[in-house]
């Protein structure tokens, strides 16, 4: 069982992320344990106070480094002893999928999940690791944490339904995700491919091996030199648009060397014909 703690203010902002969908249904199964923390619990004070102004004057609050302290303990006190204590603050590291695969091979993780102006800076001794989920600023840590709630939680064994659907994710692969269609096969004059109705399994698997390539190159080239390229696939760049230049700077092997014609083999005792052009033969002045 994979444990995540989160210590926040606002507990019921995440409480529908942890009891609904399939993250509800696998913590029921017992393959997941979510605890909300409610930061105002360990206050230590009869108004539930958990921030005060910051030293050296400013806009806004401060929470104090006290509170995420017997918070953070109380989290530790049951369950397995914290794998990661993660806090988001926008210096962290971006999550991206190979954070969320390194994070789903964990026991129990824990999260603190900032309000107004953020933790006392003292905070920092207490997490392992920060986290951020791009160049922007939220007001809060839970929608980043229910984020990684939900990108963790569904790399764990047996959370979703088909064990290698996960695998074909944008990004697991390297690449973009491939195009997906279904019912009907003929929507407003745009029709379903026919390689994925033909019943041909490897045709389809080149297919959209193919399309991933597709939509990497046009709209995330960046992602190509980390994909694992192999020689078709960079023949298939090339026919999309790719240029050998680009080939050579995404690390991508040479393309298979065309197969040349085989010569037809002679029968016993006949001579093989040539493999050069065959020579014509003078023609006669009447014959012209």
């Amino acid at each position: 069982m994979l444990t995540f703690s989160f210590l926040t203010l606002f507990p019921e902002l995440l409480a529908p992320f942890a009891s609904e969908a399939i993250v509800g249904k696998a913590r029921e199964r017992g393959l997941l344990d979510v605890r909300l923390v409610n930061l105002r619990d360990f206050a230590g004070n009869k108004h539930l106070k958990v921030d005060d102004t910051p030293y050296g004057g400013g806009a806004g609050m401060v929470i104090r480094v006290d509170v995420a302290a017997r918070a953070l303990a109380a989290a530790c006190e049951t369950g397995p002893p914290p794998d990661e204590v993660i806090l988001f603050t926008p210096a962290g590291q971006r999550f991206s999928q190979q954070v969320a695969e390194e994070l789903a091979g964990k026991r129990h993780l824990v999260f603190l999940c900032g309000r107004y102006e953020g933790f006392d800076a003292r905070v920092d001794g207490l997490v392992t690791r920060e986290l951020s989920l791009g160049d922007f600023v939220m007001m809060g840590g839970e929608a980043a944490a229910a984020c990684v709630l939900e990108a963790v939680a569904r790399l764990r064994p047996g959370v979703l339904g088909d064990e290698d659907s996960h695998r074909q994710d944008s990004f697991s692969s390297g690449l973009l995700d491939y195009p997906e269609y279904t019912r009907p096969p003929e929507w407003e004059g745009q029709s379903v491919p026919d390689v994925l109705r033909g019943g041909n399994h490897a045709a389809v698997g080149r297919w959209r091996r193919d399309r991933a390539l597709e939509r990497t190159l046009h709209r995330r080239p960046d992602l190509l030199p980390g994909a694992g390229l192999t020689p078709q696939d960079s023949a298939t760049l090339l026919t999309l648009g790719a240029t050998p230049e680009q080939l050579t700077a995404w690390n991508a092997p040479p393309p298979p060397t065309p197969k040349g014609r085989r010569r037809k083999k002679a029968p016993p005792g006949e001579e093989a014909p040539p493999s050069g052009p065959v020579p014509t033969k003078a023609l006669t002045p009447e014959q012209q």
